[in-house]
This record gives structure tokens, C-alpha cells and sequence, in this order.
């Protein structure tokens, strides 16, 4: 199969970053997109994400979470959970559109648009290296963390 790269992009992020995905190459990288700062569901990945990120970070493996919501709402999120990692602001929705993770969806009982839970994992050279989309949150932090072990990458 041969491997999908993306465009690059930037996004603004919390800790007064500039995330561009060019600048990541030589280690690999976890994007994994949202619906909404403070709901459950991305509570709990979050969580998740912050629980075993020491163990992405002996891989040299960094972690970044997108979603919709502003830059300030992303640092009050960050900072509630203690996240270790930072959070990109797609406000104008430019990487949700190039990785195609808007849909249409179901909430109580109408369709709203919205993001489809979805995480990225690029290897070293930049490359896409695996994709899990309309994932579920339980077990996925874990999966995400077996996969990078498998790029071999730590040193």
C-alpha cells in the first residue's frame, strides 16, 4: 500500500504554539481530532492520551488533539485536565476538511455537522501510517500506543 502524505498545514495551539506538519518529520506523530473540549467522550481521551503519553514520549512520539473549539477554550481544557501535550485550534476547520473528518451526525435526534472522531499516526518521514476513524474512546488510547511501537522508532 503505498503511503498517503498530506499537505501541510498550520494551526494555532495552546502554549502559544504554531503547529505545522512539515516540522514534525523525524519522529512520529499522533493527531487525533475531536468533537468538543469538556464532553465526556473527548474527556475521556484526553485522559487517556495524558495517561500513557509518557510511554509515546520514550518513543519520541508526539501527540497533538484538534478540534473545532478556540484557542482560549482549548487552554482552560488543557489546563482542567492537565493535558501534557498541546491542542490546535481549527476554528476555519483546514485540517478537518484535508483529513476528512466532518460528517453529518446524529444528536438527539437531528443532524448536526460536526467532527468524526478520528486519529492519525504519521511516521518519521512524514508519511501516514495508520487511520482509525469513527473509533470508539475504550481501548483506543492503548491501540494507538501498540501501533507506534510497532514503527520503530525508539532508540
Amino acid at each position: 500500500m503505498p503511503k498517503k502524505t498530506f499537505p501541510d498545514f498550520a494551526l494555532p495551539g495552546t502554549s502559544g504554539i504554531t503547529f505545522k506538519l512539515s516540522a514534525q518529520r523525524g519522529h512520529p506523530v499522533v493527531i487525533y481530532f475531536y468533537p468538543k473540549d469538556n464532553t465526556p467522550g473527548c474527556t475521556t481521551e484526553g485522559q487517556n492520551f495524558r495517561d500513557l503519553y509518557p510511554q509515546f514520549q520514550k518513543l519520541k512520539c508526539a501527540v497533538f488533539g484538534v478540534s473545532r473549539d478556540s484557542l482560549k477554550s482549548h487552554e482552560n481544557f488543557k489546563a482542567k485536565m492537565t493535558f501534557p501535550f498541546e491542542l490546535l485550534s481549527d476554528t476555519e476547520e483546514t485540517a478537518c476538511k484535508q483529513f476528512g473528518v466532518i460528517k453529518m451526525k446524529n444528536m438527539y435526534g437531528r443532524q448536526v455537522r460536526g467532527i468524526e472522531r478520528s486519529t492519525f499516526v504519521f511516521n518519521a518521514a512524514g508519511e501516514l501510517a495508520r487511520e482509525w476513524r469513527g473509533l470508539k474512546v475504550p481501548g483506543h488510547v492503548q491501540e494507538v500506543l501498540d501501533f507506534v511501537k510497532t514503527l520503530g522508532t525508539a532508540n
